[in-house]
């Protein structure tokens, strides 16, 4: 629209029906918007490389925009079931379990080396004593009980390294756990401020939409000036992008509060 409008005031100006000062001013503002237009440009660069980061991409690949991904603001829905989420999915976490698991079964074989080991023997035997007994295919059987008492002040010491090392990784985990329901809470206000912010420019739109209106046939009867005029079509446009922008930023906000919760996967957005 802005470039239309200089080519056209260009054509009154060159036949002496526009002031030179009005083409200026219609020429600045074809040049906000072009300054505009580049900005929005390099904010859906930063947004497809985050968004690469996150999903494990390289940060070269290129993500197509879908308009309809932008209809519907995503919702953040309820808080705690993201946290529930994030304490089943998150990697950290269930390496930290897996931890857990292998440390109880260490504690389990230490604990069973320091129990005796029990062993049966059996057999039979014939004997001839001469002038005393004849013995025929005599059965003996034996339970022997073998408890190696040296090895138990190592089996302790092992016992106690695991003990503490268990220990350890509670606390570990609990700390964990309080970091990744930071982030999970992070997430989830930045997706609300987005969502308000979107509603906020939706309002924006229609007031700028009107008063471009009033202005233009303000404009077209005399009544107002092409600097108001300028004024009006340049806050529209800012108007416009900032809700693209904030649409931007909320699907952005939206991967961000899926991969806190351990939910983000390739094929987000599909």
């Amino acid at each position: 629209m802005s470039s239309k409008r200089v080519k056209d005031f260009t054509n009154l100006e060159k036949n002496g029906l526009l002031a030179r000062n009005d083409l200026m001013r219609a020429s600045l503002q074809a040049s906000n918007v072009e300054l505009a237009l580049l900005e929005a440009q390099n904010n859906l660069k930063d947004a497809s490389v985050n968004m690469c980061l996150m999903l494990g991409l390289p940060e070269q690949t290129e993500l197509l925009v879908e308009a309809a991904a932008f209809e519907q603001t995503p919702t953040a829905g309820i808080l705690s079931a993201w946290e529930d989420s994030a304490m089943l999915h998150r990697n950290e976490l269930a390496a930290y379990g897996q931890r857990q698991q292998s440390i109880k079964a260490g504690m389990q074989a230490v604990k069973g080396s320091q129990l005796p080991s029990v062993a049966a023997t059996g057999g039979y035997f014939s004997a001839h004593l001469q002038n005393i007994a004849t013995i025929s295919h005599a059965l003996n059987v034996g339970v022997g009980v073998k408890y190696n008492i040296s090895s138990l002040w190592k089996t302790k010491a092992r016992l106690n390294e695991l003990q503490a090392n268990q220990q350890e990784l509670q606390a570990a985990t609990s700390l964990m756990q309080d970091k990744i329901r930071l982030e999970v809470n992070k997430s989830y206000e930045a997706v609300l401020l987005m969502q308000k912010k979107t509603e906020v420019y939706d309002k924006a739109i229609e007031q700028a939409t009107e008063n471009y209106r009033i202005t233009n046939n303000k404009y077209n009867n005399g009544l107002a000036t092409l600097t108001d005029l300028l004024d009006a079509d340049l806050s529209l446009l800012r108007a416009r992008l900032n809700k693209v922008n904030a649409k931007a930023d909320a699907t952005l906000a939206y991967a961000n509060l899926l991969k806190a919760a351990g939910s983000l996967q390739p094929g987000f957005g599909k």
